[in-house]
Protein backbone atom coordinates (compact mmCIF):
# COMPACT_ATOMS: atom_id res chain seq x y z
CA UNK A 1 0.00 0.00 0.00
CA UNK A 2 1.38 3.37 -0.42
CA UNK A 3 1.64 6.35 1.33
CA UNK A 4 -0.82 8.00 0.02
CA UNK A 5 -3.55 4.97 -0.67
CA UNK A 6 -2.76 4.81 3.37
CA UNK A 7 -3.83 8.49 3.87
CA UNK A 8 -6.94 8.57 1.44
CA UNK A 9 -8.47 5.22 3.94
CA UNK A 10 -7.23 7.02 7.00
CA UNK A 11 -9.23 9.90 5.77
CA UNK A 12 -12.55 7.93 5.24
CA UNK A 13 -11.96 5.90 8.52
CA UNK A 14 -11.69 9.30 10.25
CA UNK A 15 -14.83 10.49 8.92
CA UNK A 16 -16.63 7.94 9.42
CA UNK A 17 -15.75 7.35 12.62
CA UNK A 18 -16.94 11.43 13.26
CA UNK A 19 -20.31 10.47 11.41
CA UNK A 20 -20.74 7.98 14.29
CA UNK A 21 -19.63 10.29 16.92
CA UNK A 22 -21.79 13.33 15.96
CA UNK A 23 -25.23 10.59 16.44
CA UNK A 24 -23.85 9.86 19.49
CA UNK A 25 -22.96 12.88 21.21
CA UNK A 26 -26.56 14.33 20.42
CA UNK A 27 -25.55 16.00 16.92
CA UNK A 28 -22.85 17.90 17.89
CA UNK A 29 -20.52 17.61 15.34
CA UNK A 30 -23.72 18.43 12.98
CA UNK A 31 -23.33 21.80 13.82
CA UNK A 32 -19.62 22.04 13.20
CA UNK A 33 -19.79 20.39 10.05
CA UNK A 34 -22.56 23.14 8.78
CA UNK A 35 -20.47 26.13 10.89
CA UNK A 36 -17.55 24.83 8.08
CA UNK A 37 -19.85 24.82 5.69
CA UNK A 38 -21.17 28.45 6.17
CA UNK A 39 -17.65 29.19 6.71
CA UNK A 40 -16.35 28.12 3.16
CA UNK A 41 -19.40 29.76 1.47
CA UNK A 42 -18.81 33.05 3.32
CA UNK A 43 -15.40 33.09 2.21
CA UNK A 44 -16.85 32.46 -1.26
CA UNK A 45 -19.06 35.21 -1.26
CA UNK A 46 -16.58 37.40 0.16
CA UNK A 47 -14.00 36.32 -2.83
CA UNK A 48 -17.02 37.37 -5.31
CA UNK A 49 -17.52 40.90 -3.38
CA UNK A 50 -13.30 41.58 -3.86
CA UNK A 51 -13.38 40.53 -7.49
CA UNK A 52 -16.06 43.34 -8.16
CA UNK A 53 -14.11 45.80 -6.71
CA UNK A 54 -13.97 49.40 -9.16
CA UNK A 55 -17.18 48.24 -10.85
CA UNK A 56 -19.77 51.25 -11.66
CA UNK A 57 -22.65 51.94 -9.56
CA UNK A 58 -25.84 52.56 -11.11
CA UNK A 59 -29.40 52.89 -9.14
CA UNK A 60 -31.36 49.06 -9.53
CA UNK A 61 -28.27 47.06 -11.32
CA UNK A 62 -27.95 43.82 -10.61
CA UNK A 63 -24.92 43.20 -12.31
CA UNK A 64 -22.45 42.15 -13.54
CA UNK A 65 -21.50 45.52 -15.14
CA UNK A 66 -22.83 47.60 -12.84
CA UNK A 67 -24.52 47.41 -9.00
CA UNK A 68 -27.21 49.05 -7.24
CA UNK A 69 -27.18 48.82 -3.47
CA UNK A 70 -29.02 45.97 -3.42
CA UNK A 71 -28.38 44.65 -6.58
CA UNK A 72 -24.62 44.06 -5.46
CA UNK A 73 -25.81 41.30 -2.52
CA UNK A 74 -28.03 39.95 -4.95
CA UNK A 75 -25.73 39.13 -7.60
CA UNK A 76 -22.87 37.80 -5.34
CA UNK A 77 -25.36 35.21 -3.97
CA UNK A 78 -26.91 33.96 -7.41
CA UNK A 79 -23.06 33.58 -8.09
CA UNK A 80 -22.56 30.36 -5.27
CA UNK A 81 -25.98 29.24 -6.00
CA UNK A 82 -28.74 30.90 -3.49
CA UNK A 83 -31.33 33.17 -4.94
CA UNK A 84 -32.44 35.82 -2.73
CA UNK A 85 -34.59 39.04 -2.44
CA UNK A 86 -33.55 41.65 -4.70
CA UNK A 87 -34.53 44.91 -2.65
CA UNK A 88 -33.45 46.61 0.49
CA UNK A 89 -36.32 46.43 2.38
CA UNK A 90 -37.03 42.84 1.70
CA UNK A 91 -33.20 41.64 2.38
CA UNK A 92 -33.09 43.39 5.72
CA UNK A 93 -36.21 40.62 6.53
CA UNK A 94 -34.38 37.81 5.26
CA UNK A 95 -32.47 35.10 6.77
CA UNK A 96 -32.29 36.19 10.52
CA UNK A 97 -30.56 39.15 12.65
CA UNK A 98 -27.21 38.61 14.37
CA UNK A 99 -25.02 40.66 16.77
CA UNK A 100 -22.34 43.04 14.87
CA UNK A 101 -20.25 41.21 17.38
CA UNK A 102 -20.89 37.70 15.77
CA UNK A 103 -20.44 39.48 12.60
CA UNK A 104 -19.40 37.19 9.76
CA UNK A 105 -18.28 36.98 6.06
CA UNK A 106 -21.02 36.80 3.72
CA UNK A 107 -23.84 38.72 5.83
CA UNK A 108 -25.76 41.64 4.87
CA UNK A 109 -25.06 44.90 7.09
CA UNK A 110 -27.56 47.72 6.61
CA UNK A 111 -27.25 51.03 7.04
CA UNK A 112 -29.24 54.51 7.18
CA UNK A 113 -27.73 57.96 6.64
CA UNK A 114 -28.61 59.51 9.62
CA UNK A 115 -28.37 56.22 12.18
CA UNK A 116 -31.49 56.07 12.64
CA UNK A 117 -35.10 54.79 10.47
CA UNK A 118 -35.48 52.71 7.57
CA UNK A 119 -32.25 51.55 5.83
CA UNK A 120 -31.09 53.52 2.75
CA UNK A 121 -27.97 51.75 1.56
CA UNK A 122 -26.37 47.77 2.48
CA UNK A 123 -22.81 46.26 1.94
CA UNK A 124 -21.63 42.44 2.16
CA UNK A 125 -19.13 41.79 5.22
CA UNK A 126 -15.84 40.21 3.73
CA UNK A 127 -14.42 39.65 6.78
CA UNK A 128 -11.43 41.27 8.90
CA UNK A 129 -13.55 44.14 9.87
CA UNK A 130 -14.36 45.86 6.43
CA UNK A 131 -17.55 45.54 4.48
CA UNK A 132 -18.02 46.38 0.47
CA UNK A 133 -20.90 48.38 -0.99
CA UNK A 134 -22.29 50.11 -4.18
CA UNK A 135 -21.86 53.52 -3.29
CA UNK A 136 -23.81 56.21 -4.77
CA UNK A 137 -21.63 58.87 -3.95
CA UNK A 138 -18.64 57.52 -4.80
CA UNK A 139 -20.24 55.64 -7.89
CA UNK A 140 -18.54 52.10 -7.70
CA UNK A 141 -18.37 49.18 -5.67
CA UNK A 142 -15.89 50.21 -2.53
CA UNK A 143 -14.49 48.99 0.67
CA UNK A 144 -14.83 50.19 3.79
CA UNK A 145 -14.07 49.43 7.78
CA UNK A 146 -16.98 49.19 9.16
CA UNK A 147 -15.83 50.79 12.52
CA UNK A 148 -16.13 53.64 10.09
CA UNK A 149 -19.61 53.24 9.50
CA UNK A 150 -20.98 52.25 13.04
CA UNK A 151 -22.66 54.98 14.01
CA UNK A 152 -24.79 54.29 10.96
CA UNK A 153 -25.42 50.60 11.39
CA UNK A 154 -28.59 49.47 11.98
CA UNK A 155 -28.71 45.84 11.46
CA UNK A 156 -27.05 42.94 10.33
CA UNK A 157 -28.74 39.60 8.68
CA UNK A 158 -26.73 36.17 8.05
CA UNK A 159 -28.43 34.88 4.85
CA UNK A 160 -26.12 31.64 4.87
CA UNK A 161 -27.60 28.37 6.94
CA UNK A 162 -26.02 28.23 10.70
CA UNK A 163 -27.42 24.34 10.17
CA UNK A 164 -28.12 21.97 7.37
CA UNK A 165 -30.86 20.20 9.93
CA UNK A 166 -29.54 16.53 8.63
CA UNK A 167 -25.99 14.92 7.49
CA UNK A 168 -25.10 13.27 4.80
CA UNK A 169 -23.00 10.37 5.31
CA UNK A 170 -19.85 10.22 3.54
CA UNK A 171 -19.39 8.70 0.08
CA UNK A 172 -16.47 5.83 0.71
CA UNK A 173 -17.13 5.19 -2.88
CA UNK A 174 -15.63 8.39 -4.27
CA UNK A 175 -13.09 9.32 -1.61
CA UNK A 176 -10.76 11.69 -3.58
CA UNK A 177 -13.33 13.66 -5.19
CA UNK A 178 -15.28 14.23 -1.51
CA UNK A 179 -11.81 15.14 -0.21
CA UNK A 180 -10.52 17.23 -2.84
CA UNK A 181 -13.49 19.61 -3.10
CA UNK A 182 -13.43 19.71 0.59
CA UNK A 183 -9.70 20.50 1.21
CA UNK A 184 -10.01 23.15 -1.98
CA UNK A 185 -12.41 25.30 -0.59
CA UNK A 186 -10.52 25.21 3.10
CA UNK A 187 -7.56 26.37 0.89
CA UNK A 188 -9.37 29.32 -0.64
CA UNK A 189 -10.68 30.10 3.00
CA UNK A 190 -7.09 29.85 4.08
CA UNK A 191 -5.73 32.32 0.94
CA UNK A 192 -8.40 34.51 1.25
CA UNK A 193 -7.43 35.49 5.07
CA UNK A 194 -4.30 37.37 3.65
CA UNK A 195 -5.64 39.47 0.83
CA UNK A 196 -3.93 42.78 1.01
CA UNK A 197 -0.66 40.99 2.81
CA UNK A 198 2.08 43.46 0.93
CA UNK A 199 4.17 41.81 -1.44
CA UNK A 200 7.88 41.19 -1.01
CA UNK A 201 10.21 39.03 -3.56
CA UNK A 202 12.57 36.45 -2.21
CA UNK A 203 10.40 36.70 1.38
CA UNK A 204 11.77 35.38 3.96
CA UNK A 205 8.88 32.63 4.80
CA UNK A 206 9.58 32.79 8.73
CA UNK A 207 6.59 34.78 9.02
CA UNK A 208 3.65 36.73 6.90
CA UNK A 209 3.92 40.23 7.34
CA UNK A 210 4.92 40.11 3.83
CA UNK A 211 5.62 37.61 1.08
CA UNK A 212 6.09 36.37 -2.88
CA UNK A 213 3.79 34.24 -4.88
CA UNK A 214 5.27 30.74 -3.81
CA UNK A 215 4.92 31.93 0.06
CA UNK A 216 1.35 32.70 0.13
CA UNK A 217 0.50 29.45 -1.84
CA UNK A 218 2.45 27.76 0.82
CA UNK A 219 0.83 29.34 3.74
CA UNK A 220 -2.06 28.68 2.18
CA UNK A 221 -1.92 25.01 1.98
CA UNK A 222 -0.27 24.54 5.08
CA UNK A 223 -3.09 26.77 7.20
CA UNK A 224 -5.62 25.29 4.84
CA UNK A 225 -5.37 21.65 4.12
CA UNK A 226 -1.91 20.71 6.19
CA UNK A 227 0.03 20.39 3.41
CA UNK A 228 3.87 21.61 3.86
CA UNK A 229 5.11 21.89 -0.01
CA UNK A 230 8.16 23.09 1.50
CA UNK A 231 9.94 26.85 1.46
CA UNK A 232 10.76 26.13 -2.47
CA UNK A 233 9.71 28.39 -4.85
CA UNK A 234 6.97 28.05 -7.66
CA UNK A 235 9.16 25.83 -9.61
CA UNK A 236 9.61 23.16 -6.59
CA UNK A 237 5.72 23.40 -5.23
CA UNK A 238 4.99 22.35 -9.41
CA UNK A 239 7.50 19.25 -8.68
CA UNK A 240 5.73 19.10 -5.18
CA UNK A 241 2.17 18.80 -7.07
CA UNK A 242 3.93 16.03 -9.93
CA UNK A 243 5.75 13.93 -6.66
CA UNK A 244 2.03 13.97 -4.92
CA UNK A 245 -1.13 15.27 -6.23
CA UNK A 246 -2.63 15.37 -10.17
CA UNK A 247 -1.23 17.66 -12.52
CA UNK A 248 -2.64 19.52 -16.22
CA UNK A 249 -2.27 21.47 -18.94
CA UNK A 250 -5.65 21.78 -19.82
CA UNK A 251 -7.09 25.08 -18.36
CA UNK A 252 -10.77 23.81 -18.62
CA UNK A 253 -10.13 21.22 -15.99
CA UNK A 254 -8.41 23.33 -13.02
CA UNK A 255 -10.64 22.74 -9.92
CA UNK A 256 -11.28 25.35 -7.35
CA UNK A 257 -7.73 25.99 -4.55
CA UNK A 258 -5.48 24.42 -7.56
CA UNK A 259 -2.28 26.04 -8.20
CA UNK A 260 -1.74 27.90 -11.47
CA UNK A 261 1.25 28.05 -12.74
CA UNK A 262 2.34 30.34 -15.40
CA UNK A 263 5.47 31.38 -17.41
CA UNK A 264 7.38 34.84 -17.44
CA UNK A 265 5.31 37.76 -18.58
CA UNK A 266 6.03 38.85 -22.34
CA UNK A 267 3.22 41.14 -22.85
CA UNK A 268 -0.61 41.91 -21.89
CA UNK A 269 -1.47 40.35 -25.54
CA UNK A 270 -2.78 36.97 -26.96
CA UNK A 271 -0.82 37.73 -29.70
CA UNK A 272 2.78 38.12 -27.43
CA UNK A 273 2.38 34.58 -27.10
CA UNK A 274 1.81 33.07 -30.50
CA UNK A 275 4.08 30.59 -31.37
CA UNK A 276 5.30 30.09 -28.16
CA UNK A 277 5.96 26.21 -27.05
CA UNK A 278 4.41 26.00 -23.12
CA UNK A 279 6.43 22.86 -22.83
CA UNK A 280 9.88 24.33 -23.36
CA UNK A 281 8.80 27.42 -20.87
CA UNK A 282 9.36 27.72 -17.31
CA UNK A 283 7.41 28.07 -14.80
CA UNK A 284 8.12 31.96 -13.25
CA UNK A 285 4.55 32.46 -10.98
CA UNK A 286 2.07 30.31 -9.19
CA UNK A 287 -1.29 31.47 -8.07
CA UNK A 288 -4.48 29.85 -6.51
CA UNK A 289 -7.79 29.09 -9.00
CA UNK A 290 -10.97 30.46 -7.02
CA UNK A 291 -13.34 29.00 -9.50
CA UNK A 292 -15.75 31.19 -11.79
CA UNK A 293 -12.70 32.70 -13.61
CA UNK A 294 -10.83 34.10 -10.95
CA UNK A 295 -7.08 33.96 -9.38
CA UNK A 296 -6.20 34.57 -6.21
CA UNK A 297 -2.32 35.65 -5.38
CA UNK A 298 0.85 38.06 -5.37
CA UNK A 299 3.09 39.62 -7.80
CA UNK A 300 4.28 43.25 -7.15
CA UNK A 301 4.13 45.94 -4.69
CA UNK A 302 2.23 47.81 -6.98
CA UNK A 303 -0.51 45.61 -7.06
CA UNK A 304 -1.57 46.13 -3.77
CA UNK A 305 -0.21 42.70 -2.59
CA UNK A 306 -2.51 39.47 -1.91
CA UNK A 307 -5.39 39.71 -4.52
CA UNK A 308 -7.66 38.73 -6.45
CA UNK A 309 -7.90 38.97 -10.37
CA UNK A 310 -9.00 37.78 -13.63
CA UNK A 311 -8.09 34.59 -15.07
CA UNK A 312 -9.26 33.85 -18.89
CA UNK A 313 -8.82 36.36 -21.26
CA UNK A 314 -5.88 37.90 -19.69
CA UNK A 315 -2.42 37.69 -20.02
CA UNK A 316 -2.39 35.24 -17.13
CA UNK A 317 -4.37 33.25 -19.07
CA UNK A 318 -1.84 33.17 -22.14
CA UNK A 319 1.17 32.27 -19.36
CA UNK A 320 -0.68 29.78 -18.57
CA UNK A 321 1.71 26.35 -18.12
CA UNK A 322 0.13 23.57 -15.85
CA UNK A 323 -2.00 23.54 -12.91
CA UNK A 324 -2.94 20.98 -10.26
CA UNK A 325 -3.38 20.05 -6.63
CA UNK A 326 -0.85 18.25 -3.98
CA UNK A 327 -2.83 15.80 -2.67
Amino acid sequence: MTKRDWLQKSTVAVLLSTSFLMFAEGGQAVSHAAQTQTEAQGAQVAAIAQSLKGKPYQYGAVGPQAFGSAGFATYIYKKIGMNIEDTIAKLNKAGKKVSVQDVQAGDLLFFSSTGKGSASFMGVYIGDGQYMYASQGEKKVVVKNLSDYSKKLLSVRRILPDETGSVTPPNTAEPDQNLGKDLGNKVVAAGMKYLGTPYEYGSTRSNKKTMDCSEFTMWAYLDGAGIDMGRGGAKSQANYVKAHGTMTTDINKLKKGDLVFVMKYKGWKESDYKGIDVSKQSINHVAIYLGDNKLLHTYSKESGGVRITDFKGTHWEYRFISGGRPY
